[in-house]
């Protein structure tokens, strides 16, 4: 499993030629600590993804990993997009196992039977040789998370991972990831445009302006650990919700 480490970010900025994405960006995350990254769409939430994983590279600024620089640290980030990206040819077990497969180079067979191991932490072992289209889309979510745990990084990034589901079956992984997350205590970096979302899992959440991102507001989740859906009814998460709901409007340029 992976050792959580914390993450620096200092004076990072990121343009495309004259389009400025990302603006001087400070935040931390502690080690084994849950942060939600709130902001517009398209106000380059997902390109500190793309330059924190090595896809892109910041023009200005630096990253530290417990103090590290990221050039040293070796690959410290699983990256968990919005959309499954499952190989329907493969069953739930080699899915998974492709994160062992990648991460340490091993043969199909080694990973498949360490993605067996893993499996029941994510409720997944009655599917291990099930395909894709057999599961629901909540279950998918839950083989995608599980092979990104596989990949045995220190740091999780999680875009959007729910975004694309319902309501009901969304709620119903938020609360599932949080408590494996409270077994785990994974270092984990969720970018999310759900406000509540934020607030159920979140130890801190940061707000981003509009492009070019830069931190609008910082909050601390007040709310006791392990989270239910009823904290969310609560004095302090109705408050923290309307606080983080003006920020973006801030961010956004609207302080009506």
């Amino acid at each position: 499993m992976t050792i959580a480490k914390g993450i620096t970010i200092e004076g990072l900025s990121k343009s495309y030629d004259a389009l400025s994405v990302i603006e001087n960006l400070n935040l931390h995350v502690e080690r084994g600590e849950f942060v939600s990254i709130l902001g517009p769409s398209g106000c380059g939430k997902s390109t500190l993804f793309s330059v924190l994983t090595g896809i892109d590279q910041a023009s200005e600024g630096e990253v530290l990993i417990d103090g590290q620089p990221l050039a040293q640290a070796g690959s410290p980030f699983a990256w968990m997009p919005q959309r499954d990206v499952l190989f329907p040819w493969r069953t739930v077990a080699d899915n998974v196992g492709l994160g062992y497969q990648v991460a340490g180079k091993r043969k199909k067979k080694e990973a498949r039977e360490r993605a067996l191991d893993l499996l029941p932490i994510f409720g997944l072992e009655d599917f291990a040789d099930s395909h894709p289209y057999q599961l629901s889309g909540g279950m998918r979510q839950r083989v995608a998370l599980a092979r990104t745990i596989a990949q045995d990084r220190d740091i999780l990034l999680l875009d959007e991972p729910f975004g694309a589901l319902d309501a009901l079956t969304r709620t119903e992984l938020q609360l599932w990831l949080d408590e494996i997350w409270e077994r785990e205590r994974w270092t984990v970096m969720l970018i999310t445009h759900d406000v509540r979302e934020a607030v159920l899992l979140s130890d801190r959440i940061y707000v981003f302006s509009d492009r070019p991102a830069q931190i609008v507001a910082e909050f601390e989740v007040p709310l006791e650990r392990p989270r239910t859906i009823e904290m969310l009814a609560g004095a302090q998460a109705t408050q923290l919700e309307l606080d983080l709901l003006r920020a973006l409007h801030v961010g956004l340029g609207d302080i009506s």
